[in-house]
């Protein structure tokens, strides 16, 4: 089955999606090059990557969903845009990932995205929470994109060709999301006594959750050394190392959190929230699921 892709995103979003090319329009030479397609990976990799590309994609979609509840209800004009915004590339970004999975196993991206129910999203818990409180979402936003730059890091310096490429792609967007978090969260935290303590809660609160960003899905150990060559235990110390300097310079300091705490998502098991958000946000595919939009 050919997979129907997502309705057209940004501009932006497509045409930074594109392979880095030379000076002469060709794409740049790689020694270590693999071709994404299930034809070449064998089939304990290709279901891997498909699962591992799909948990990617569900976290950006969830948290993308959770960023665009703040249009119109942010601080101030210029937040509001912004946040807007990044929830847009955010699920701009959900939908190369769901594509590049379809592409391995098959299947419609919509139907990924629109179509499972709550225990068959892959998405880490942190993601699906409601957002009650700014400063909480600024945490969340800055722990959440962290952790994503050192994954699309990891990702980047790959062998797989296409995967390398796309997330290259993605992180030149996402810098400006983590510049905007980290921006708001040394803000509020360096304002007054009252709103560092309160920063410090939502850092409380959001860490442990957090650590699910990095939980492995399962088989990942097949995508170790070619196609995800940095570790998890590298990628979480290089997270944590990168958290703790922000936090510190502005007086706040990580949880203690066992890392069960935040674990699950990965292999279905979430909150009610979830729930809730995908009753709401799947509402309009679900009316028909066979539409053509």
């Amino acid at each position: 089955m050919t997979p129907r892709c997502l309705s057209t995103p940004p501009t932006r979003v497509i045409a930074s999606a594109a392979p880095t090319a030379s000076s002469s329009g060709s794409p740049v030479p790689n020694g270590n090059e693999m071709s994404l397609s299930a034809a070449t990976l064998k089939p304990q990799m290709r279901d891997a990557l498909a699962a591992y590309l799909i948990a990617v994609a569900d976290d950006e979609l969830i948290i993308g969903h959770r960023h665009s509840e703040w249009t119109g209800f942010a601080p101030d004009i210029e937040s509001d845009v912004a946040l807007s915004s990044i929830a847009q590339e955010e699920i701009g970004h959900a939908r190369l990932f769901y594509e590049r999975a379809c592409d391995l196993i098959g299947g419609d991206a919509d139907h990924i995205a629109f179509g499972r129910a709550s225990a068959e999203f892959r998405n880490a818990v942190l993601t699906e929470r409601p957002n009650d409180d700014w400063g909480y979402s600024m945490v969340r936003l800055f722990l959440y994109d962290r952790a994503d730059q050192v994954r699309l890091d990891a990702l980047a310096s790959g062998a797989l060709r296409p995967l390398a490429d796309l997330a290259s792609t993605v992180r030149r967007e996402e810098k400006y999301h983590l510049m905007f978090g980290e921006q708001w969260l040394r803000r509020l935290a360096s304002a007054t006594e009252a709103s560092r303590g309160r920063m410090q809660q939502a850092v409380d609160r959001a860490w442990p959750e957090a650590l699910g960003m990095l939980e492995p899905v399962p088989g990942q150990e097949e995508l170790d050394v070619d196609i995800i060559p940095v570790t998890l235990a590298e990628q979480l110390l290089e997270w944590r190392q990168g958290v703790i300097a922000v936090l510190e310079s502005v007086g706040l300091r990580l949880p203690a959190a066992k890392s069960v705490q935040g674990m699950g998502g990965r292999i279905g098991r979430h909150s009610d929230d979830l729930g809730t958000l995908l009753d709401e946000m799947t509402s309009v595919w679900r009316s028909d699921p066979q539409a053509k939009w």
